[in-house]
């Protein structure tokens, strides 16, 4: 984690967003913390299973494709 900070820094120098609110003649302390991003969600693999579309193609109409398929070579 990244800290910078910054003391008896004037706050006219400050950016306008963070002027607001400020004497721009004060001294002030500016600190700058770097947030930690969040890993990557991994998908589990029966998560990928769950999400798959409908129709799912049984074994006897996998077959029927096959055999179709074959007959064509031989024809």
């Amino acid at each position: 984690m990244n800290k910078i900070v910054k003391e008896h820094y004037p706050a006219s120098k400050l950016p306008e967003d963070l002027r607001a609110g400020v004497d721009p003649a004060a001294i002030v302390t500016v600190t700058i913390v770097e947030e930690q991003s969040q890993p990557e969600r991994r998908v589990a693999l029966d998560e990928i299973f769950a999400a798959r579309q409908p129709p799912f193609r049984s074994v006897e109409d996998i077959d029927r494709d096959l055999r179709r398929q074959r007959d064509e070579w031989n024809d």
